[in-house]
């Protein structure tokens, strides 16, 4: 059976000594960071959904009630620290360890990056960097205090229109970087979508499951699919391109309590170019996955995000059409979150709750497939491509 990403592994724990490092004190730390000494401190580990191969772990310093206080500490790491990376084929691991770029999150703070970002998006006041060694980094930076309230479709569309401006401020020779468009979609299409996704849909066993046995349709459509992928990889490359936040997902777009009209954004990911629409694909599913929002809640959401983002580009002065932007936004989600959406551990122990989570992210690839389907039937009726076969 394929393993979900929060059941990879744990990280390495590590120390508050450890991740101030040899040279910096408590207390400099919290009065660079906040003007006051850091008196009454406590040092708290972050629970988190394990699978990034960058994340090393979350640790805040959170103060006394009064006045109270808090910084948040990530920690970075070279893929080969990571625990589960004999899980990916031997033949792609020499690879992965070679090109997988670790510190791109640091690339938030870059100063090019920072003038990109539209008036209503900001990153995270960063602290400090600290080198732990053996290609690991401590990333000291604000903690955001986010506001209670759930998001809604305005504000999908809020967020979707200022992912639209930032992508189009985003498609310079200087912000594209070195790497060739769909580099880190192509990566993970030929790694995680081929181990776990492609692989498991061959199982008869697995698929005749009672969870899945009535979804032997969408079966047949994605091992269509997984045939199709390298001609999808070549059509994402030909679009329009952009460097993307790259995990746009609503959980790295903090809405900050005290202004609750900007967006703090973290954890960027994938930055290498992508085509325009890339960054709608984790803005509509990170809350499905989440387990927060419904996938019974997708259509409305990518029909709020799609006309929103493509105004964020217009308001830019980017000329990319909208069928080019659906086109990304199609192809990419299916790719990055269709195939291996499924939770197979889930099977081995058959709860209602489980059971629920499984027809959740079923619903959820189902509705991505549904998605490129209808894309491909529009553009076949304007003669722009052949239509997909099953």
């Amino acid at each position: 059976m394929g393993r979900t990403p929060d059941q990879l592994g744990q990280a390495r724990p590590y120390s508050l000594d450890e991740l101030l490092g040899d040279d910096l004190e408590l207390d400099e730390l919290v009065t660079r960071a906040l003007g006051h000494d850091g008196a009454g401190a406590t040092f708290e580990v972050v629970g988190y959904s394990f699978g990034s191969p960058a994340t090393g772990g979350l640790y805040r310093l959170r103060g006394p009630q009064d006045p109270g206080w808090s910084i948040f500490c990530k920690v970075l790491q070279h893929p080969k620290h990571w625990p589960v990376l004999h899980l990916l084929p031997p033949s792609s691991q020499e690879q992965f360890l070679a090109e997988f770029p670790w510190r791109i999150e640091l690339d938030l703070w870059e100063p090019a990056v920072l003038a990109s970002l539209p008036a209503g998006v900001r990153a995270p006041e960063l602290h400090r960097v600290i080198d732990l060694g053996d290609d690991r980094l401590a990333v000291w930076m604000e903690d955001v205090e986010e506001s209670a309230t759930p998001w809604d479709l305005d504000r999908y569309r809020r967020a979707a229109e200022l992912l639209g401006r930032w992508n189009a401020r985003s498609r310079t020779a200087e912000l594209l970087g070195p790497f060739p468009p769909g580099y880190a979609l192509r990566m993970y299409a030929q790694d995680a979508v081929v181990t776990r996704g492609l692989g498991p849909l061959g199982d008869d066993e697995l698929w005749s499951h009672a969870w899945l046995a009535g979804h032997a349709d969408l079966r047949a459509r994605l091992v269509a699919l997984g045939q199709q992928i390298p001609e999808l990889l070549d059509r994402l490359d030909a679009l329009p391109q952009a460097m993307p936040h790259g995990d746009a997902s609503p959980q790295n777009l903090l809405v900050p309590a005290s202004d609750p009209g900007t967006f703090v954004v973290i954890d960027v990911g994938m930055r290498t170019p992508h085509a325009l629409g890339f960054d709608l694909g984790q803005l509509l599913v990170g809350l499905v996955h989440a387990g927060t929002v419904p996938a019974s809640d997708l259509p409305a959401i990518a029909d709020a995000i799609l006309p929103a983002y493509v105004a964020g580009l217009a308001a830019e002065g980017d000329p990319t059409t909208p069928e080019q932007v659906r086109e990304g936004f199609a192809i990419s989600a299916m790719l990055r979150s269709g195939f291996d959406s499924f939770l197979y551990d889930l099977l081995s122990d058959p709860t209602p709750d489980n059971e629920h989570c499984f027809a959740e992210r079923v619903a959820l690839c189902r509705f991505l497939a549904e998605q490129l389907a209808a894309t491909e039937e529009l553009a076949a009726s304007r003669g722009e491509v052949e239509q997909p076969r099953d």
